[in-house]
C-alpha cells in the first residue's frame, strides 16, 4: 500500500516592484520616476541617479506596453528584403546582413524584425512600417519597380538602405554601398593582366544597381582596353541564374578565355558549367566571382573574388539608423566601401 504524499507546494514568488515602489526608494514622484526610466526628458541629473539606483536595488523592469505609451516608441527596427522567401534563407548576403546590423544594436536594446516583402507587396509592406510596429527600417537588396525608396521617403519613416536607391533621388535617401563600379572594373581589369582577351561575363539583375554598376565597370575596363563587350548574359545573383547564363554565354562565344560574374553564387552554379563543357578553370577559362562571402573559399577551384564588406555595410547602416532616431543631423553624403580583390585559384 502506497502512503498518500502530500503535494510539494512552490514558495510562492515575491511580488515584481512596481513604479510606485521605485518612486518612494528614489525620494521622487510617480510622474518623475517614470520620465526617469523613459530616456530621462525634464529629469534632473540628482533625480536621474536616484531614480537608476533604486531601479537596481528593488530589480524593477519596465513595463514595455507602457513604456511604448510614453516614448512612442517600440524599441524595434525592421530590416526590409523586397525577395522571395527561399532566396532570404539560401543566400549568405542576407545572413551577414543580420549579422552586421545585430552588431550595431548590441549595445542597445532595439531589436530586429525580419519583414520579407514579396514582389508586388511594397505597398503593403510600407503600411506595416508606418503605422507605428517598428521606429525604423534597414532596406536591403531592393529592385528599381518595388519603390520602396521612394515610399519611405514619403512616410517620413527613419530608414537607411544598403546599396544605391533607383526610383528616388539618391541625394535624398541614406544608403551604404560598396563601389560596385569600381569592383566590376577591378575583376575585369585582374583577367585583362593575366592576358585575358576574349571576357565575357555574366550580369546581375538590370533593375538593382549592383548589378548595373558591376557591368558598367566592366565596360569601362573593357573599352579602355580595346576589347569587344559583345558577350553579356545576365543572372539574379543565384546559383541557377549562373549555371543557366554560363550555358547561353559558351553556347553564344565559345571562345570566351575569362568570364567576369557578378555574384560568388551565380560564379558557383557557372563553374560546374564549365566542367560539363570541359572547360579547365583557369587553364581554359579564367573566372573571377564577387561578394567573398564564403562560397567563393568552398567552389573547384577556389574563386578568386571582389570583396564585398556586407557586414561592415549592415553594421554602418544599423549605426546611420540609430542616429537618425536619436535626433543626429543626417550626413550629407552615402558610406561608400572601397572594393578589394582576393585572388585564388580560378583566376
Amino acid at each position: 500500500m502506497v502512503d498518500n504524499i502530500p503535494a510539494r507546494t512552490e514558495p510562492a514568488r515575491p511580488p515584481a516592484p512596481t513604479l510606485e515602489q521605485v518612486a518612494e526608494r528614489a525620494g521622487v514622484s510617480r510622474s518623475t520616476a517614470s520620465r526617469a526610466i523613459n530616456g530621462g526628458l525634464r529629469v534632473s541629473p540628482e533625480a536621474l541617479a536616484s531614480v537608476e539606483a533604486a531601479v537596481a536595488d528593488l530589480g524593477y523592469t519596465p513595463n514595455r506596453a507602457a513604456r511604448s505609451l510614453v516614448t512612442k516608441r517600440t524599441d524595434s527596427i525592421a530590416l526590409v528584403v523586397p525577395e522571395p522567401d527561399e532566396r532570404v534563407l539560401s543566400d549568405p548576403f542576407f545572413a551577414g546582413t543580420l549579422n552586421g546590423l545585430s552588431s550595431s544594436l548590441a549595445d542597445s536594446d532595439i531589436q530586429v524584425v525580419l519583414v520579407i516583402a514579396r514582389p508586388g507587396e511594397s505597398e503593403r509592406t510600407v503600411r506595416y512600417l508606418r503605422n507605428g510596429h517598428v521606429d525604423g527600417a534597414i532596406v536591403v537588396s531592393h529592385h528599381r519597380d518595388d519603390e520602396l525608396d521612394r515610399t519611405l521617403l514619403a512616410s517620413r519613416v527613419p530608414n537607411v538602405f544598403v546599396g544605391r536607391p533607383l526610383s528616388a533621388d539618391e541625394r535624398d535617401v541614406q544608403y551604404v554601398d560598396t563601389d560596385n563600379h569600381e569592383g566590376g572594373r577591378l575583376a575585369t581589369q585582374h583577367l585583362i593582366d593575366l592576358g585575358r582577351r576574349r571576357i565575357g561575363t555574366i550580369a546581375g539583375p538590370e533593375d538593382m544597381s549592383a548589378g548595373i554598376d558591376r557591368l558598367a565597370g566592366w565596360r569601362d575596363a573593357m573599352s579602355a582596353a580595346g576589347l569587344p563587350q559583345d558577350a553579356i548574359v545576365y543572372g539574379d545573383f543565384t546559383i541557377a541564374s549562373g549555371a543557366i547564363a554560363a550555358r547561353e554565354l559558351l553556347a553564344r562565344h565559345p571562345d570566351l578565355d575569362a568570364i567576369f560574374i557578378a555574384s560568388d553564387l551565380m560564379a558557383a552554379g557557372a563553374l560546374g558549367v564549365l566542367t560539363e563543357h570541359g572547360k579547365d578553370v583557369p587553364g581554359d577559362v579564367a573566372v573571377v566571382g564577387y561578394d567573398n562571402l564564403g562560397v567563393a573559399a568552398s567552389t573547384t577551384p577556389p574563386l578568386t573574388t571582389v570583396v564585398q564588406p556586407v557586414v561592415a555595410m549592415a553594421r554602418a547602416a544599423g549605426a546611420r539608423l540609430l542616429d537618425q532616431l536619436a535626433g543626429v543631423p543626417a550626413p550629407s553624403e552615402p558610406l561608400i566601401f572601397a572594393p578589394e580583390i582576393v585572388i585564388r585559384a580560378s583566376a
